[in-house]
């Protein structure tokens, strides 16, 4: 009774000190909230996620830092991002808990911070994770000493797990301050030196073999059956598969071909497709690409459209252009901001529970379909053993439709007309469910990846809608969050982040350039060139020749990014770009920095090629021949077109419909006539007048 008593006094007079702290709300919020922090100011959805937790949370700021060096407070800071499933877990777990609240409070300077708005303090932690032998992951919970400088890194923790990382942190620094000291400077140097890079210009190192050695040392972690590489967990990686297309064709190596086609068979079947409503989730927690982690985040749909239009354009699988047009239609249809431009995610959870917008039970869907259960059940997989948790079902495909329809005997319009009435039926009762929270900010870089995405989709299937999609996407970007040659990483309206990252620059660049080259509009082109000089000023290392991912200075250590991962690093897309441009305006001080660039990461893509596919496919364009082909004349736009439905890797494909200064159309022009010319290293067949002959040309070249 006495416990009880002395409890209920400290929860009276804890409640009294966070009303003291929390910031002021109207009326109707304070009835509704116990607590309220300081998040409450920011507009990230994470953030706000975690605005009525006990604990004192703060944003990442200038104020708040330095706050922490002048009390000598160690500053805990915990990372996420809006759909991450285990952020969730861990909230209602340990930072709802008023015993955890308690000690973080007293003890620590509290900073919660969204990954995807400042991805540079993700970088850096992460990277001191990784350095303790962890793998990293979200949420990714730090605590450092008031310079920021980590002392401990961890994920997910369980409360007392957490209470007792708190504890003896906090212990040990209290206690023994220089030993602490010591092994934060340590961890931090280590950070630093993971971002430190000799440059190299041996151009002479770049060489077919190194890429060809690199590819086949890569293919021994390659899935033969189940396609992706080897694991227990599968991510679709779309800069790898992009690459490997590349090769493969520019090599005639139809093993390689084999693979990047059954990988691609294997999602589009698999459940991390979302098979009703399109779009891809982020990732398979089981080797069959069958379990999906069911967020939807926009940097894979983004990829993933242009990764299968290539792919379309290649095989012609008419299952590929279904995928292309039913996550443009997603993401039309659950992504898209009111002005234009696309939200970064939606997440996994809905009602508390992973996956449960999406999956099934027998019993239900028995009720939807009535006598047509049967054969549904067979085409998606609805069978004994198939079951995941709790008698729900992913719908996943197990064979190909050419196969289910020898099956069944049944023609494929007639499958057709089965899927979208089940469709129709099936998403009319998933919409009466409770939807994910979305993630409303519009992210730069992601909003570029998907620009490029949708140029992609253009090129394969000629569609002017994919195009008018990517300009309107690009134009709401330059307009909310680009001005006086400075982007904006991150753009909700009332929102104080002004930052642009070096991945802004990288990948935005990348779309105007894309842009240029299917609309012919050389003012795409401008803003690249324009981007590209600001990026150059901003972000080079002049020590490395790479560049930085940040142009501030509150981290512990500069990032200089360089590996492939879900997204290509920024360092590989500027070097394509600068390779890009190089080879458009003739640039030799663009081409030898792209190369400069290329061979001081040589060791990393030979030495790690699946993490560094991107670099790889600017050395494919090195090594091996690189084909320009101009279209000057009235007719461009309609060769062009031509041209890119069949899909020519190694291949740069511009045009101009009027006179031009540029080089590749210089003294060319010719008023009434449509000109095509195959180039080389700035040596160029006669012209010719219709694409069957430049195609001869380019083949006899």
């Amino acid at each position: 009774m006495r416990f009880v008593l002395r409890f209920g006094f400290f929860f009276f007079l804890y409640i009294l000190i966070m009303m003291s702290y929390s910031c002021k709300e109207s009326a109707g919020q304070n009835e509704e909230h116990a607590f309220t922090n300081d998040l409450i100011r920011e507009t990230s959805p994470y953030l706000l996620q975690h605005a009525h937790n006990p604990v004192n949370w703060q944003a990442w700021n200038e104020d708040v830092l330095e706050r922490a060096k002048e009390t000598n407070k160690l500053i805990l800071i915990s990372i996420g991002y809006s759909s991450c499933h285990w952020c969730h877990v861990m909230e209602e777990e340990t930072f709802e808990d008023l015993e955890v609240s308690k000690l973080m409070n007293e003890n620590f300077i509290n900073i919660k911070v969204d990954r995807e708005e400042r991805p540079d303090i993700d970088q850096v932690y992460q990277t001191a994770a990784q350095l303790q032998g962890q793998n990293g992951g979200w949420p990714l919970n730090a605590i450092t000493l008031p310079n920021g400088k980590p002392l401990y890194l961890g994920t997910y923790h369980t409360k007392d797990q957490w209470m007792q990382v708190l504890a003896n942190v906090n212990k040990q620094f209290t206690e023994d301050p220089q030993k602490a000291a010591q092994y934060a400077d340590r961890l931090a140097a280590g950070i630093e030196a993971t971002n430190v890079f000799e440059p190299s210009s041996e151009f002479e190192k770049l060489t077919k073999e190194a890429l060809q050695s690199a590819t086949v040392t890569w293919q021994q972690n390659w899935d033969v059956t189940l396609g992706g590489d080897k694991g227990q967990q599968k991510f679709p990686v779309p800069n790898s598969l992009d690459f490997l297309l590349d090769y493969a064709l520019v090599n005639e190596d139809q093993a390689t071909l084999d693979h990047v086609k059954n990988t691609l068979d294997q999602m589009a079947n698999g459940g991390i497709y979302d098979h009703l409503g399109g779009g891809f989730f982020r990732y398979s927690t089981d080797p069959n690409w069958k379990v999906p982690h069911f967020e939807k985040m926009l940097y894979d749909n983004a990829q993933l459209v242009g990764l299968y239009a290539k792919a379309y354009a290649v095989f012609k699988e008419s299952r590929y252009k279904e995928v292309v047009f039913e996550t443009i239609d997603f993401l039309n249809r659950e992504m898209k901001h009111s002005e234009g431009g696309y939200y970064a995610a939606l997440d996994a959870d809905s009602e508390g529970e992973e996956g449960k917008f999406y999956i099934w039970r027998a019993e239900e869907l028995k009720n939807l379909l009535g006598a047509e259960f049967t054969l549904f059940s067979s085409y998606y997989a609805i069978e004994q053993g198939e079951a995941w948790e709790n008698d729900h079902y992913i719908l996943h495909k197990k064979r190909s439709d050419a196969a289910f329809l020898q099956e069944h005997e049944i023609g494929a319009e007639e499958l057709l007309q089965y899927k979208n009435k089940w469709s129709a039926a099936l998403m009319e009762a998933r919409n009466a469910r409770v939807r994910p929270n979305t993630d409303d900010k519009v992210l730069t870089s992601w909003n570029a990846l998907l620009i490029s995405g949708l140029i992609e989709a253009h090129r394969a299937f000629n569609e002017e809608r994919f195009l008018e999609q990517a300009i309107a996407t690009y134009d709401f970007i330059t307009e909310k969050s680009y001005s006086d040659s400075q982007l904006r990483h991150s753009y909700k309206a009332g929102s104080k982040r002004s930052e642009g990252f070096l991945e802004d620059y990288a990948f935005l660049t990348q779309a105007a350039i894309q842009l240029y080259k299917v609309s012919l509009d050389s003012s795409y082109l401008d803003f690249a060139t324009i981007i590209t000089k600001t990026t150059q000023e901003k972000f080079l290392d002049s020590n490395s020749g790479l560049f930085r991912f940040n142009d501030n200075e509150d981290l512990i250590s500069n990032i200089v990014k360089t590996h492939d991962g879900d997204i290509p690093s920024p360092n590989s897309v500027i070097a394509n770009n600068l390779f890009q441009l190089g080879h458009i305006n003739y640039n030799v001080a663009y081409m030898k920095q792209s190369k400069t660039m290329l061979t001081t990461l040589l060791p990393y893509v030979t030495g790690y090629s699946s993490s560094y596919a991107n670099w790889s496919h600017l050395l494919l364009k090195v090594v091996h021949p690189f084909y320009e082909i101009a279209v000057v004349g009235e007719n461009a736009k309609s060769d062009i077109n031509d041209l890119q439905t069949r899909f020519i890797p190694n291949t740069l494909i511009v045009g101009s419909l009027k006179e031009s200064e540029l080089p590749l159309f210089e003294d060319r022009f010719v008023d009434g006539e449509t000109y095509i010319y195959v180039c080389q290293d700035r040596v160029c067949k006669l012209p010719v007048t219709t694409v069957t002959a430049a195609l001869e040309q380019l083949e006899n070249f």
